[in-house]
């Protein structure tokens, strides 16, 4: 199965592979499905159903009205993987979709039956607050170009950066910027909000956090704090990964959730 759906939710939803246990993916802030799990879709698919929403304003779900409410977001999410055809599943969390995992796992305990946690935060820390206030700043003055120049050089690494030409840093601001959807403001306000550190204490399903450890969006103290408040977290750190991880921390991420997944049946 390759196909998409919308129903209850009200979210654009990309559905790939045809059996086995659920998987539903939370994307980051101005990104989807495609962009933050492209790389993984079809490896997950051959032996899961992955369930793949988008949030308001991203894919082909409708801008929302008024701000994002992250418990309006998570149930949604659960709708999706609900009218899938998947009673329980997992779920996988990216960046803001770590904490939309987190409440997802709060207010639907009985569906919810393990977290993948990837560049998460339970609430922004200074760094990411102003970034996200930035982001938002620069979207309401009609500064897409900037929101993209800013979005390069946040979710990059030092090296990654130092190596590219001139040149090769307007084509990744291109790509940046033509992959940037209509609700990234939305999106970094809801970053600039959300706080799921109540929930972190009562989560009782197996949950694995991933680091990557040259950040420069979600500081790697931040996503280790998140780690170490979820009772029993499996931790893992990609040490050289940027926000957005490559092909090749990808597939280190890959042999992680593969393994994680495994051990707990999930």
């Amino acid at each position: 199965m390759n196909d998409t759906l919308t129903g209850t939710s009200g979210l654009d939803v990309l559905l790939r592979g045809t059996g086995g246990p659920g998987l539903l993916l939370a994307h980051g802030a101005g990104g989807g499905i495609a962009g933050n799990f492209g790389l993984v879709l079809d490896d997950l698919a051959r032996d899961h159903l992955i369930v793949g929403p988008h949030y308001p304003g991203a894919g082909a779900t409708p801008v929302a009205d008024g701000p994002l409410d992250l418990d309006d977001l998570a149930d949604r999410l659960v709708a999706s993987a609900v009218a899938a055809g998947r009673e329980r599943f997992a779920v996988l969390g990216e960046s803001l979709g770590s904490a939309v995992a987190v409440r997802a796992a709060a207010r639907h305990p009985d569906r919810v039956t393990g977290l993948v946690l990837t560049v998460g935060f339970a609430t922004a820390d200074p760094v990411l607050r102003v970034a996200s206030e930035l982001m938002v700043a620069l979207d309401r003055a009609g500064e897409r170009r900037a929101m993209a120049r800013f979005a390069t050089v946040a979710c990059l690494t030092d090296p990654l950066l130092a190596a590219l030409p001139a040149a090769g840093i307007e084509a990744a601001v291109d790509a940046a910027q033509a992959g940037l959807p209509p609700g990234t403001a939305a999106h970094f306000d809801l970053v600039a909000r959300v706080d799921v550190t109540a929930d972190l204490p009562g989560l009782s399903v197996p949950v694995l956090a991933v680091t990557a450890g040259a950040d420069r969006l979600v500081l790697p103290a931040t996503q280790r704090a998140l780690a170490a408040a979820v009772p029993g977290a499996r931790h893992v750190e990609l040490p050289g990964a940027a926000h957005v991880l490559g092909e090749a921390d990808r597939t280190v991420w890959l042999g992680h959730v593969r393994e994680f997944l495994a051990d707990h049946g999930l």
